[in-house]
């Protein structure tokens, strides 16, 4: 059970668990009603003694806890046709070839050729970047943003990092100090 003051109202969070008696040892400060937000399993009796505090009351949804994204580690290279995605950052430990597919809430790491598509803060966080000893992908997205390889393709130019500067995505050598 969690007591905590907000602008309009004092706000409870019931975790289960919580006996009758000790909502009713509940000091509260006057004038300010009561919401209540049920985030495990209460019964009737808590229910009851919160009723008997003679507050207004009203029940609030739970709040979403944010899962902490982990970071996916692909320990081989993905050949055409595959697809990895994951909320968090996804770290691929060798080549994604073309038509492979590597889609990712965070950060999006090749440690070897990326050639298929990436997409970096596919939930839309602009922030996040995709990073490869060589980046040869002919699209690559981070966030809502798309950018497209020329037609004539360069040769490999080493590390790099793609990133979202003032709504477009750059590339820039991974191996220079980064901010």
């Amino acid at each position: 059970m969690r007591l905590r003051a907000t602008k309009n109202a004092l706000s409870l969070r019931l975790d289960g668990g919580e006996t009758p008696e000790e909502v009713a040892r509940l000091s509260l400060p006057e004038g300010l009603p009561l919401e209540v937000e049920v985030a495990g399993p209460v019964s009737q009796e808590v229910l009851e003694a919160l009723l008997r505090l003679g507050r207004p009351l009203r029940l609030v949804p739970p709040r979403r806890e944010k899962p902490v994204p982990t970071t996916l580690v692909v320990d081989h290279t993905l050949r055409a046709g595959q697809r990895v995605e994951s909320p968090g950052t996804v770290v691929v430990l060798g080549d994604v070839n073309p038509g492979a597919e590597v889609v990712a809430g965070g950060d999006v790491i090749v440690v070897g050729k990326l050639r298929g598509l990436a997409h970096a803060g596919a939930l839309g966080d602009e922030e996040r970047a995709i990073w490869a000893l060589s980046l040869e992908a002919k699209q690559l997205r981070i966030a809502h943003h798309l950018a497209q390889a020329p037609e004539e393709a360069g040769n490999p130019r080493g590390p790099e990092r793609a990133r979202v500067v003032e709504g477009r995505i750059i590339l820039e050598a991974w191996t220079r100090r980064l901010p």
